[in-house]
């Protein structure tokens, strides 16, 4: 048993009684250890408790942001290490943070975690109750603290999509109040037609011109501003000659539907000269009807593009844990963005197709996108390419998303996965995006999360296992 004089020279002991070090000393016991021998290992159950007696001994920790961190060589005797947090009980980890070596031959002083959290709560209740209340606020705080940034993204995210469903509802809406207008002189027309006894053949050329033109709307080479003005002042031209009232309203509608002075020789010799010019005049309002149906076709199918998007992003209706495209995963997030990436950004995707589905919580992994993406948009001010690449190694799948902003300074490198560190200004950036989307990805699916970054070129890459994950917690 170790002499309690040694352990009273310990500043972790110092201001306990002789019969407090005298029941440490027979609870704990003294081992030796070589050079480069480890005193405990991370990950390996967290049952005790260590303290430096004599010799050297450094910490180690193993991240998934940034590799291996060795803290200094320490020779102090007192410096501790372990299940520090044991007087938690059920809620402290229950596997070691980190690896204690010994870099010299040392002599280590070690308790049991479970007398190690008896002594903490018994000799030290106040002590105890302000760790623990310090421990659970600030748990706490930081659950307060990622529902406010998942609900600041989502205000993000809902208002790029408000912007976005807004302009093809809007779209839809103009185009439904022309078409009543239309459609209505469009039968008055008809009706003059019949009135002036056109021929049902005449009227079944009329309508089979009509179809063809409509027909063509949307499949005609492309025109300059320049040769679409010709083209229109050519036909007003030829309508005039033929009669027809307000020629050079009925001309953008026909020259939009590829109609010509050619095919209004047509038109003349199908239907007679005497009902040409209001059967022009139905051609006109017909093909106009048909462009406003094609509007509401896109406007509409554009809306539920953007639903389905939504609804993919959020992950509505589908189990938490599942196995998903993660192609669908950073199509939807990037549609859900569309209204807030700025004109003079590009989005350019790289997709290996061949990747296979990965098991994930695919509605925390689009909160991961949706950070990478709002930081890579933010450091681009508004210019630049994001670019979205994927790959797979083995038996993970790597994503990558990479800027042409700024970049991330060397000296900072290191920090921007831990919470509360933001490069934003003050007011901007809460800290936690980066921290919420590394413990996403490494404490939720086991996998890694790294940035490189030189000026006008910085890349997150996310790693992912292809297979379930171990660590779900």
């Amino acid at each position: 048993m170790i002499d309690i004089d040694e352990l009273r020279k310990l500043f972790l002991f110092e201001r306990l009684s002789d019969e407090q070090l005298t029941k440490l000393a027979s609870t704990g016991r003294v081992q030796s250890y070589a050079q480069d021998e480890d005193i405990l290992r991370q990950g390996e159950p967290a049952d005790c408790f260590a303290v430096l007696l004599e010799g050297e001994m450094q910490m180690i920790t193993e991240t998934v942001s940034a590799g291996t961190v060795a803290m200094p060589r320490t020779s102090q005797p007192g410096v501790y290490g372990g299940a520090t947090s044991a007087y938690l009980g059920e809620r402290a980890p229950q596997t070691y943070q980190h690896t204690l070596r010994a870099t010299a031959p040392s002599r280590v002083f070690t308790l049991p975690a479970k007398k190690f959290a008896y002594i903490v709560a018994e000799w030290f209740p106040m002590a105890m109750h302000l760790l623990d209340g310090m421990m659970s606020g600030g748990r706490m705080q930081r659950e307060i603290i990622d529902r406010r940034q998942r609900l600041s993204a989502l205000g993000t995210i809902t208002a790029g999509l408000t912007h976005e469903l807004n302009n093809p509802a809007a779209a839809a809406v103009r185009a439904v109040s022309e078409l009543r207008s239309l459609i209505k002189a469009s039968r008055f027309q008809l009706a003059q037609l019949a009135e002036d006894g056109i021929a049902p053949e005449k009227l079944r050329a009329l309508i089979e011109a009509q179809e063809a033109c409509t027909g063509n709307l949307g499949k005609l080479d492309k025109r300059s501003p320049l040769e679409i003005s010709d083209a229109e002042d050519e036909l007003g031209e030829a309508l005039e000659e033929v009669g027809v009232e307000d020629p050079w309203e009925l001309a953008p509608a026909l020259v939009n539907a590829g109609f010509t002075s050619d095919y209004l020789r047509k038109i003349r010799t199908k239907v007679g000269e005497e009902h040409t010019p209001k059967a022009l005049h139905w051609l006109a309002e017909a093909i106009e009807i048909s462009q406003m149906l094609n509007e509401v076709t896109e406007a509409t199918e554009r809306i539920t593009t953007l639903i389905r998007s939504a609804k993919q992003y959020s992950q509505m209706d589908r189990a938490p844990f599942q196995l998903v495209n993660v192609h669908d995963l950073l199509d939807s997030t990037v549609a859900i963005f569309r209204g807030k990436i700025p004109p003079g950004v590009t989005v350019v995707t790289d997709y290996d197709r061949t990747l296979p589905e990965i098991p994930c919580y695919a509605g925390e992994l689009n909160q991961v996108w949706t950070n990478l993406i709002h930081n890579a948009l933010d450091a681009m001010d508004g210019e630049g390419t994001l670019t979205i690449r994927t790959a797979h190694d083995e038996d993970e799948a790597i994503i990558e998303i990479g800027d042409t902003g700024h970049g991330v300074p060397e000296a900072i490198r290191d920090r921007i996965f831990e919470p509360f560190f933001t490069t934003k200004s003050v007011g901007e950036g809460t800290g936690l995006g980066l921290d919420i989307s590394y413990r996403i990805v490494a404490g939720r699916h086991g996998g890694e999360i790294k940035v490189r970054s030189v000026p006008g070129q910085t890349w997150f890459e996310v790693r992912l296992p292809l297979r379930e994950p171990t660590a779900t917690t």
